[in-house]
């Protein structure tokens, strides 16, 4: 028997001093660039007690931005995931002409700035414009109002659901789909008890980014809300305009909604994370 035929492949593990420092080095920037400035969101919040803490908000303009940044969020995630659905189905199931293009576009309100998208919903809505004119003239506003703010999130936030179930359904293929429909389902209990189970995890992620972008959206609302107290200002533009007044103890009450809301976005992943791993562990013993 040849001997080097018979040797095994070394493991290369690198000094230990290297491993050390790479994770203190990790720790260190994580620290700088999120947990401080996380905590000291908090304790600027509480610095003055819990009553002035409350009372901030639920002052009159905290809870007409906090119910707005609500209303923003409950249409935008329905409707983002309905969208997010169709695009994922469309480019995963079906080859067209111009699908790459398609494909393409669907990573633009990652490309663009969300203020360079806010200006292009004035310069289509505003009051300059033919479309803007004619609506103006039947009463219907858009701009500094809340379908602009929904409008200007929905078209940041759009692509999260699809880009999160376009891989997983292509992987997954259509094979389940097309037995479904061989063995007699229609088009809705295909989609109801074959599609859907297969892709809840992934549209669940989707959805939670979606709904964090949604309530933490500032530069696109910002360009078409007009900052309009009590009216068109949600949680961001609310911590802007109390920072720009030195109501420091009002603005780091309103930015611990926000973090709080990012935490509770972690923790919800990390959540089902561990319980689609769990469900797989369980998939797998059963087979």
């Amino acid at each position: 028997m040849n001997p080097l035929t018979n040797h095994k492949p070394r493991k290369i593990v690198e000094p230990r001093w290297m491993r050390y420092t790479l994770i203190g080095l990790v720790l260190v920037f994580l620290a700088v660039m999120l947990l401080i400035p996380l905590i000291s969101i908090f304790i600027e919040a509480l610095r003055q007690g819990v009553d002035l803490y409350i009372a901030a908000l639920t002052e009159p303009d905290a809870l007409s931005a906090i119910k707005l940044t609500l209303l923003t969020a409950a249409i935008v995630v329905p409707v983002n995931a309905v969208i997010g659905i169709a695009i994922a189905w469309l480019l995963s199931r079906y080859d067209f002409r111009g699908k790459q293009l398609f494909t393409t576009l669907l990573d633009l309100p990652f490309a663009v700035s969300p203020v360079v998208a806010g200006l292009m919903f004035v310069l289509l809505f505003g009051a300059h414009s033919v479309l803007g004119a004619w609506l103006e003239s039947h009463h219907i506003q858009i701009i500094f109002a809340v379908p602009g703010i929904v409008l200007a999130t929905l078209f940041v936030t759009f692509p999260f659901v699809a880009r999160e179930i376009m891989p997983l359904m292509q992987s997954q293929g259509d094979q389940e789909e097309q037995a479904a429909l061989i063995l007699g389902a229609s088009a809705w209990q295909m989609f109801w008890r074959v599609t859907l189970p297969n892709i809840k995890w992934a549209l669940l992620y989707g959805l939670i980014l979606t709904n964090a972008r949604a309530m933490g959206e500032f530069g696109a609302v910002s360009v078409v809300s007009g900052h309009i107290r009590g009216l068109t200002n949600t949680v961001p533009l609310h911590v802007e305009i109390l920072y720009n007044e030195y109501n420091f103890v009002g603005a780091f009450a309103a930015a611990s909604l926000l973090a709080f809301l990012a935490l509770f976005t972690l923790i919800l992943q990390h959540v089902l994370a561990y319980l689609q791993v769990r469900k797989n562990h369980l998939k797998v013993s059963d087979e």
